[in-house]
């Protein structure tokens, strides 16, 4: 990854960070949290994904255009994962059902 680029990133960073340390929103929600009795700690993750274009693409849309040619990627399940039931209910306030094997 070439420096500049580095310098970018790292720059999106402070900007998010600082965005959320200065919100008062946040501030107020975790100083209730505070108040009620807890200690509080946040962790955010952010996948933040970039494409260099080329200049012949500067006039096109962001969509990809699949060729005839090329086929759709397919991707296959080869693991299993141990849910808790918090999982379970995180899932179904999304409306997910989640197989099991029993």
């Amino acid at each position: 990854m070439d420096e500049p680029l580095k310098h970018l990133m790292q720059e999106l960073g402070n900007a998010i960070n600082d965005s959320l340390s200065e919100s008062d929103r946040i501030a107020e929600a975790i100083g209730e949290i505070k108040r009620a009795g807890y200690d509080v700690f946040l962790v955010l993750e952010a996948t933040i994904g970039f494409n260099r274009r080329d200049e012949m693409d500067e006039g096109d849309d962001e969509s990809e255009v699949m060729e005839a040619t090329d086929e759709p990627k397919r991707f296959e399940a080869t693991g299993k994962i141990k849910l808790t039931s918090q999982d379970h209910r995180f899932l179904r306030a999304l409306k997910i059902a989640v197989d099991e094997d029993k």
